[in-house]
């Protein structure tokens, strides 16, 4: 079986990758690489106008990226990250989505990857998220360099998607297996 670092090495040169995480498999591109984002996009047919979430290796992340998170986001990541939550930040007038998967395998990747990885559920936009690497083979066939199988996802529901304002508001984005 390739190895996390030969994958690494793989995604730093621009390759996408089916991965493991602990809610659904993930579809992965280095955000540093422009073109491997855009194969993201053209890969699961997506909207360019909706944005892919970083997952990061841990809770430091979003700080060494330029944004900071409000009490409420603070709270909520040291009770349910590494998990099933993804928030959304602001910064700017612009927002980033960032998810701290709880999959030790994943955030090993993530890690080797520089601490983050533009990651998207890995089927195609509009159909069910696959939660079997076979699965996710199945619905984007050859069109990713690497498909990595991790076994049966743990928790087979894509996160749930909270915005954390600067004032203090959460907005539930989308309902997952974490309650706010």
């Amino acid at each position: 079986m390739i190895s996390t670092a030969e994958i690494a090495k793989s995604i730093l040169a621009g390759s996408v990758a089916v991965i493991p995480t602990d809610t659904v498999y993930g579809l992965a591109a280095h955000p540093g690489i422009p073109s491997a984002v855009e194969r993201l996009y053209s890969i699961k047919e997506r909207d360019r106008k909706k944005p892919i979430a970083l997952l990061v290796s841990d809770e430091s992340v979003p700080a060494k990226l330029g944004f900071l998170m409000p009490p409420k986001a603070v709270d909520a990541v040291r009770k349910f990250w590494p998990g099933a939550l993804t928030i959304v930040l602001e910064r700017d007038g612009a927002s980033e989505a960032f998810r701290c998967p709880d999959c030790d395998w994943t955030r090993e990747l993530i890690s080797l990857c520089g601490g983050a990885l533009r990651v998207t559920s890995a089927n195609m936009s509009g159909e069910m998220p696959a939660v079997e690497a076979a699965k996710a083979f199945s619905d984007l066939g050859l069109k990713a360099d690497i498909v990595v199988d991790g076994g049966k996802s743990k928790i087979g529901v894509a996160s749930t998607v909270a915005a954390f304002s600067a004032e203090g508001s959460v907005k539930i984005l989308r309902q997952g297996p974490v309650i706010l």
